[in-house]
C-alpha cells in the first residue's frame, strides 16, 4: 500500500529523521528511511520534480509512503510531517531576526516537526537523558521487542510496537534491565505509573490548541525523571507546543559557539530563545541542532 503526495515542499527526509526528534526510522541504502509512526510499519522517500538528487534543495517534489497497512490515508500523513504549515515562510521569518539562524536554515532546509505519539515521544526522551542517538535508538527498538507486540515483517525486518504506559506500569525496574537503560528504568516505571491512571488521556489532550504551553509544561515537568530539558522536547515533538526552545549539551555548545553564551548560562539562552525566534522556537532549535551536526557534533544529550 502506497500512499503518494504531489508537490511537497522544504522537505529533506534526511533532516527529518536525523534531526534527534524520532528514534524508530533507519535510512536505507536507497536513501528512503524505514520504521514505524503510530504502529504502521513505513517506508518513506521524497522525489523532487525533474529528478533533482532528494540532497539537494530542489524545491517541490513528490513524497511517498510505502506500508505493510492497507488503511493509509493521505489525511495521517498529511498531519505526521506537518505538511500543511508553510515551513518556508517559517524560515524566512527566522532569517529576517537573525542572520546565524538564517545559515541553520539552508543547512537544515528541509526540517519539519513531526506530529508523534505523546507516550511514545515521552518514553524516548526520558531514554534520552545522558544518551546519544544510536544508543537511544538501541533502547527503544529493545523495550519495544521485549515488552511490546509484534507487528510484523516490513522490508527484511521485524517490527514491534512500543509497550503501552500501562504495560510497563505493570513491570518492576529489574524487569527492564535487558534493556540496559540504567537510572533512566527507574524513571520509566513511574512515569508509566502515573500516565497509565488515566490511560494518558491527560497526556493526549496537552497537545491541544487551547492548552497553553506553560500548561503543559507544568504537567510534563512533575513526571519522574522529567526535567526542563527533557519536558521541553516532550512539548515540541509529542504536544506541538512550538515555541518551547530545549537546552540540552548540544545545544548549549551551539548557543556558546554560534551566540557567544557562556554554556552554563541557560536562563540567557532562553531568553535570547524567546525574544528573538517567539513562537518558533522549537523550531529554530532543529535548525540549530542539525547544523551543530553537519558541522561534527552527535548525540542528543
Amino acid at each position: 500500500m502506497a500512499v503518494v503526495i504531489e508537490n511537497v515542499k522544504d522537505f529533506n527526509t534526511d533532516h527529518i529523521f536525523d534531526c534527534g526528534q524520532c528514534f524508530r526510522f533507519e535510512k536505507e541504502e536507497d536513501g528512503s528511511w524505514t520504521g514505524t509512526a503510530f504502529d504502521r510499519m513505513t517506508n518513506v522517500r521524497f522525489e523532487p520534480y525533474g529528478g533533482a538528487d532528494p540532497g539537494d534543495d530542489a524545491g517541490p517534489g513528490r513524497l511517498v509512503i510505502e506500508s505493510a497497512d492497507d488503511t493509509e490515508t493521505e489525511a495521517l500523513w498529511r498531519s505526521y510531517f506537518d505538511l500543511d504549515r508553510d515551513y518556508g515562510a517559517i524560515k524566512k521569518e527566522l532569517a529576517e531576526r537573525d542572520p546565524v539562524i538564517e545559515e541553520a536554515t539552508r543547512c537544515g532546509y528541509g526540517i519539519r516537526i513531526l506530529k508523534q505519539d505523546p507516550w511514545e515521544t515521552a518514553l524516548s526522551f526520558i531514554i534520552s537523558q545522558n544518551n546519544n542517538i544510536p544508543r537511544i535508538k538501541k533502547c527503544i527498538e529493545s523495550v519495544a521487542a521485549n515488552f511490546g507486540d509484534k507487528i510484523g515483517e516490513f522490508r527484511g525486518r521485524t517490527f514491534f510496537s512500543l509497550p503501552s504506559a500501562g504495560k510497563l506500569a505493570q513491570l518492576e525496574e529489574t524487569d527492564l534491565g535487558c534493556c540496559r537503560l540504567g537510572y533512566r528504568a527507574k524513571y520509566i516505571i513511574e512515569t508509566a505509573k502515573v500516565l497509565a491512571e488515566d490511560k494518558c488521556r491527560r497526556l493526549n489532550e496537552l497537545a491541544s490548541e487551547e492548552v497553553s504551553s506553560e500548561e503543559a509544561f507544568e504537567y510534563i515537568s512533575e513526571l519522574a525523571g522529567v526535567g526542563p530539558k527533557v519536558a521541553n522536547c516532550i512539548l515540541l515533538f509529542g504536544l506541538s507546543k512550538y515555541d518551547r526552545f530545549p537546552i540540552d549539551v548540544w545545544m548549549k555548545r551551539v548557543m556558546s559557539d554560534l551566540y557567544g553564551y557562556p554554556e552554563n548560562d541557560l536562563s540567557a539562552m532562553a531568553d535570547f530563545a524567546g525574544k528573538t525566534y517567539g513562537k518558533w522556537g522549537g523550531i529554530a532549535q532543529q535548525y540549530l541542532f542539525y547544523f551543530a551536526r553537519s558541522r561534527g557534533d552527535s548525540g542528543r544529550g
